[in-house]
This record gives C-alpha cells, sequence and structure tokens, in this order.
C-alpha cells in the first residue's frame, strides 16, 4: 500500500517571495524583440546612407564649429558691435587725458584706412560689453559718427575677452597700454591707487605689485612715489602727467618729510597755463621748504669734512679729509712714489715733534 504523503502549507516567507517574483515579471516585462533584431537596429541608426563626399563635407564642418567654439572662448573671434552698447567707462581708465591733437590724427587714420585694430571688450553681469582696451579708438570712432552721421561709424569691430584669464580687467587694461604706449609714471601711480580704493586691491602696495609684475624693485618703487603724489596733490596739479621723474621723486620725498601743507598752499596761490609754469610754481615751493634735520637714528654713512686740495710746484697733489678714524692725507701727482711717501711721512713724524 502506497505511503500518503503530508502536504504541508507554504510559509508566509514562500508566499511574499512567490508574490515578489510576480510584481517583477509584471512591473518589467521581458523584451519582446529578440537580441539579433536589436543588433540590427543599432547597425541600421549607425549606417549614414548619405554620399562620401556630403558625410566628409558634414564632418569638417562639425571640427570646424569645434574650432569655432574653442576661439570664442579664447577670445579670438572679432564681433562687430554698435559703440552705443560698449560702456567705456566701465573701469577706471588709467589714461588721464587724450590729446585733441593725437585724436584727430587717429579719427584721420581711421577715416581713411579704417580701423586696423579692433578694441577689447568683456562682458557685463548685467548685460552688455565694458572696454577692456581701445579707449582712444572707440572715442574717435564715435566721434566720427557724430561729425558725419554715417553708418558705418555706428558699429566696431571688437575681440571679447575673458578678464579673468587676462590677470583681472585693470590688469589687463594697464598690461596693454604698457605695451602699445607706455603710461607715465604719474598715470601709472594714479591708477594703483584707485584700483585700491575699488577694493580691487587691498592696498596700494599690492596694487603695485599687481598691476606691473615685471618691473624692477626701483621701477615699483618710484610708482608708489607717484601714487603719493596723487594721493596728496592729485586735485592741485593741472599738468600732473607732463611732471619730470626726478622732479616727482624730489616731490614725493617733500610729501613723506610733511610738507603737504606747504606745498599746497604754494599751488593754491597760482593757476599755471602751461607745464612749465607749474613746474616752475613747484620748483619755488620745494626750495622754500626748510631741510629737514637729519636724524641720527637713521644712521647712514657718516660726512666727510675735506679740505681744498694743495698743488705743489714740483706737480705733487695732496687733500686731506676727515671720517670716523680721523685725517688722512692723500698724495698723488705722477712724481709721487714709495720713497717720496716714506720722505714725506718721516717729515710729517717730525714736524709733530
Amino acid at each position: 500500500m502506497a505511503k500518503r504523503r503530508t502536504l504541508v502549507p507554504p510559509s508566509a516567507e514562500d508566499i511574499n517571495r512567490v508574490e515578489e517574483e510576480f510584481r517583477r515579471e509584471t512591473t518589467h516585462p521581458r523584451p519582446a524583440v529578440a537580441p539579433i533584431a536589436t543588433v540590427a537596429a543599432d547597425a541600421a541608426a549607425a549606417l549614414d546612407p548619405r554620399p562620401v563626399a556630403e558625410r566628409a563635407e558634414a564632418a569638417r564642418d562639425r571640427a570646424d564649429a569645434g574650432a569655432w567654439r574653442e576661439a570664442q572662448g579664447q577670445g579670438l573671434v572679432m564681433l562687430d558691435l554698435p559703440t552705443a552698447g560698449i560702456e567705456a567707462d566701465a573701469l577706471v581708465r588709467d589714461r588721464t587725458s587724450i590729446g585733441a591733437e593725437e585724436l584727430e590724427e587717429l579719427k584721420l587714420s581711421i577715416a581713411k584706412n579704417g580701423l586696423r585694430l579692433p578694441v577689447e571688450v568683456f562682458a557685463l553681469p548685467e548685460g552688455g560689453y565694458g572696454l577692456l582696451s581701445g579707449y582712444r579708438r572707440l572715442m574717435a570712432v564715435r566721434a566720427l559718427q557724430a561729425l558725419t552721421g554715417e553708418a558705418r561709424y555706428e558699429r566696431i569691430r571688437a575681440l571679447v575677452r575673458d578678464p579673468a584669464t587676462l590677470g583681472g580687467p585693470i590688469a589687463a587694461m594697464v598690461e596693454e597700454n604698457e605695451v602699445r604706449a607706455g603710461l607715465s609714471q604719474y598715470e601709472r601711480g594714479r591708477i594703483a591707487v584707485l584700483a585700491a580704493q575699488q577694493g580691487a586691491f587691498p592696498n596700494v602696495e599690492a596694487a603695485v605689485e599687481a598691476l606691473f609684475p615685471v618691473a624692477s624693485k626701483g621701477k615699483r618703487s618710484k610708482i608708489r612715489s607717484f601714487a603719493l603724489i596723487f594721493e596728496e596733490l592729485g586735485d592741485m596739479l593741472a599738468f600732473p602727467e607732463q611732471l619730470r621723474e626726478k622732479d616727482g621723486l624730489r616731490l614725493a620725498a617733500a610729501l613723506r618729510e610733511g610738507a603737504e601743507a606747504a606745498l599746497r598752499d604754494a599751488l593754491s596761490l597760482q593757476s599755471p597755463a602751461t607745464a612749465e609754469e607749474e613746474a616752475a610754481l613747484l620748483e619755488q615751493a620745494l626750495a622754500g621748504l626748510a631741510p629737514k634735520a637729519a636724524d641720527p637714528k637713521r644712521g647712514g654713512r657718516p660726512k666727510r669734512d675735506m679740505l681744498p686740495p694743495v698743488l705743489s710746484p714740483s706737480g705733487f697733489r695732496l687733500e686731506a679729509q676727515e671720517d670716523a678714524r680721523g685725517w688722512s692725507i692723500r698724495l698723488g701727482g705722477r712724481a709721487a712714489s714709495r720713497e717720496i711717501v716714506e720722505r714725506v711721512m718721516r717729515e710729517i713724524a717730525r714736524a709733530l715733534g
């Protein structure tokens, strides 16, 4: 007699496992398409039915488009922008003035030959463009448009730059002018002060270091001197750009010694009409300043007291000077020799008893 099997009811875990498999099968059904059909569809999609010449031209177009986007990102693409859409004073300009004769020459050149060199701009956060370099070119084109009314002067060729890649917009502007035309010492000092005042740099010292990184230590020192002149006397000077370097350094030294009030008083008495008159006025003011007493704490090389040289009938030259060790006598002349020097030393010793 066959043995009966005992049926055991499924457990709760078995029922949950079966339900989970059922939900997975119904929610994510297996594809009804055979794998070979999928492979065939992919191959058909990859096949370009166009002729070889058209496919080659399309490939060149894709390469050209990529190169254009890369050049645009590097600021190498020239655009034709309306002059009205460029904010010329988006940056504090390092140039303090434009000569009328210089601007007239530039206008005549553009009218005859066109704009040979595009301006450089950068995108403003609020829209439009700010001028990075080419201030004189932009002013000349605007002046031509106002003079002639011609439509060709309503737009200007421009390169869009990314100031971040150029060390900041102010540094890029200064670098462009340094390369093309050079700045006066006063203009260098002025832009350093203004950049620091606008918060671009923590102080004037840092601004000079960042804006003129390739300048020598001595040149940066001179720029700081002219920056001091701009800070203390910039509102009083009528022709600061024509201030000679040596006069500017003398002026800065006087300002460091506390002569600001006296210099401002002297400048307020007259209104010079030319740079020469202003230079003479400054020279007179500096000459009237009382010399500052030497500070013994600063040390330095002591001054030497020298006697006028004495010439003997036989061609010898005697010089005497005093230093920290006492007096010294120098014997010179073509006839001087070791024997003569020894004889003179014995005579001096005999004369001193």
